[in-house]
């Protein structure tokens, strides 16, 4: 049980990172000047929906990055409160069947 646990604190620590490099990595691509991100919402709405909302959230606020994406600025503060709901059912036991 306590493995499982471990595991998934692993999990979202490494997606919180993944999401929070993933914002700055395009943040300084934008602030170099490229003309098109590689990167597009898309991937960060993707690592957003795995677990990572909270860090792009706070990480667009520290860099004052994309803040007048209304889709962006509604959207990650009603994901980062369901996935912090989908850890707590995860550390409660919920999904765990035996």
């Amino acid at each position: 049980m306590t493995f499982l646990y471990i595991l998934l604190t692993i999990y979202i620590c490494a997606v919180n990172f993944a999401s929070f490099m993933l914002v700055k990595h395009q943040h300084e691509e934008w602030e170099e000047g490229a003309e098109a991100p590689r990167r597009s919402d898309g991937t960060i709405m993707l690592a957003a929906f795995l677990g990572g909302a909270a860090a792009v959230y706070i990480t667009m606020f520290c860099l004052r990055y994309r803040l007048s994406n209304l889709l962006l600025m509604i959207l990650m503060p009603v994901l980062a409160a369901l996935n912090c709901y989908c850890f707590y059912l995860g550390f409660r036991g919920i999904y765990l069947f035996w």
